[in-house]
């Protein structure tokens, strides 16, 4: 009896060390992917840059790549002219002004405080001048200058600063001048200024042949004669980073050093936005870690050859096939290895595709996946009108058929 209780006992004892070894066993392989995984995780998120604020887009995309604080609020100094130069050059491309007309300075904004290009009442500069002043050398004189010329007044150029920020989705952005003089309400984000930056950019590419300026002349004419005075740009990236293109400095002393720097290379264009920077030294070196680590990681993918189109079929229409057309080209933007080979494309069309059409009407789309992962997709659209079809249509139809 007492060697049963023994082997009984022994039994127990044996099993349940051989449990607490299994248990044991099985715990490390998770400990090490616990870690793992932590330290995965540390890797991608350990960059940082020195600015209270900040955000790294891609440009043809709109892709953060990164961001630090990106919608908090503060005050973007002269970065606010971003929205300025956008504006002007909304209504050159609407032929409200051209580019040779003549611009009158009032004495409210030859009364500018801040940087300034010292334009006097009454002195007269065509608007390629004033877009010079403003993008080179931050002029807040010549930005109101253009205000009024667009607008009649600043007041009234400021409420489209906010119309076109709420078009853009500028979610966390109040401005109450054109210049980027500190005000009360006055504050706009990291984020908010990347996306005026990138509709500035890639609708009006031509920016870049102002912002891109080191140094140049202009000529005052006042009462007193004329006088040179040279322009010299507020943004030294241009000149020490590699690809640096724009875009516009600000600072006070409520807002800090803020920058919405732009540059390409290998055909990727960035936009790096930096606000609050302790010094001028400081969101110069900020912008260009966030340009460097961008570079660094960023890869486009772009479709050139997508799937030829065939004509589509239309129910009752006065024609039965149209010809279609992509609305664009497919851009995607990596940050991990990434085989191209790899991406599938799936075209699918609408249900019941009926007259009447307009040319533009979306008829499918074109769908990317890469592991079976939706990577996005393009619009196919009807490249001509179709009318709804009448009688005459159809017995026209019946006759060519016989």
């Amino acid at each position: 009896m007492s060697n049963f209780l023994f082997r009984k006992s022994f039994l127990r004892i044996f099993s349940l060390l051989c449990f607490l070894l299994i248990l044991f066993s099985w715990s490390f392989p998770v400990l090490a992917l616990e870690e793992s995984t932590s330290s995965n995780t540390q890797t991608e998120t350990s960059f940082h840059v020195d600015a209270p604020c900040a955000l790294l887009m891609e440009a043809s995309t709109g892709t953060v790549l990164f961001e630090q604080a990106a919608d908090e609020e503060r005050a973007p100094a002269s970065v606010t002219k971003v929205m300025t130069l956008l504006l002007i050059f909304d209504a050159l491309a609407s032929g409200q002004i051209s580019l040779n007309d003549t611009v009158s300075v009032s004495e409210h904004a030859s009364s500018m405080g801040g940087s300034q290009v010292f334009l006097e009442t009454g002195e007269t500069q065509t608007v390629e001048t004033m877009i010079k002043c403003i993008a080179v050398a931050s002029g807040n004189d010549a930005a109101v200058a253009m205000a009024e010329y667009i607008s009649g007044s600043e007041e009234a150029f400021v409420s489209k600063m906010n119309a076109r920020a709420k078009e853009l989705g500028m979610t966390h952005t109040h401005f109450i001048n054109c210049c980027g003089l500190d005000a009360e309400g006055h504050y706009t984000s990291a984020r908010d200024i990347a996306l005026m930056s990138r509709e500035l950019t890639t609708s009006y590419p031509a920016i870049f042949d102002y912002t891109t300026i080191w140094m140049e002349n202009i000529t005052h004419v006042t009462i007193r004669g004329s006088s040179e005075f040279g322009l010299t740009n507020t943004n030294k990236l241009i000149r020490q980073y590699d690809g640096a293109t724009g875009l516009k400095t600000g600072s006070t002393s409520k807002a800090g050093f803020c920058l919405s720097a732009t540059a390409t290379k290998n055909d990727i264009s960035l936009i790096a936005v930096v606000m609050g920077c302790s010094s001028s030294k400081v969101r110069i070196a900020a912008t260009s870690a966030l340009l460097d680590y961008g570079f660094s990681i960023c890869h486009i993918f772009t479709d050139e050859n997508p799937p030829v189109l065939s004509p589509v079929s239309v129910r009752q229409g006065a024609v039965d096939t149209i010809s279609c057309e992509y609305d664009k080209t497919f851009s995607y933007v990596a940050t991990q290895d990434f085989d191209a080979s790899k991406i599938k494309r799936k075209l699918r069309w609408n249900k019941n595709i009926t007259a009447p059409l307009k040319k533009g009407d979306a008829v499918g789309e074109l769908i990317y996946y890469y592991d079976s992962k939706k990577l996005g997709s393009i619009f196919v659209m009807a490249k001509e009108s179709v009318k709804k079809a009448t009688y005459f249509d159809y017995f026209r139809k019946l006759v060519a058929s016989l």
